[in-house]
């Protein structure tokens, strides 16, 4: 799969509220691609999943 595809699979995710899916998928597309959108949406999510979820969620 292109950096692309992982990162469009990794908003289906996330839509789906599939967050560990999702930051699988921009991980993925950032290793191929590191000027690939998903750094930013990775971060976001990471941001949001922090603040929300701090019981669940540990980077």
């Amino acid at each position: 799969m292109t950096a692309q595809e992982y990162y469009e699979r990794g908003n289906a995710f996330r839509k789906q509220g599939l967050w560990s899916e999702a930051i699988n998928c921009y991980i993925q597309a950032a290793e191929l691609d590191p000027d690939s959108p998903a750094v930013e949406a990775k971060r976001m999510l990471d941001d949001i999943l922090s603040f929300y979820h701090k019981d669940a969620y540990n980077p």
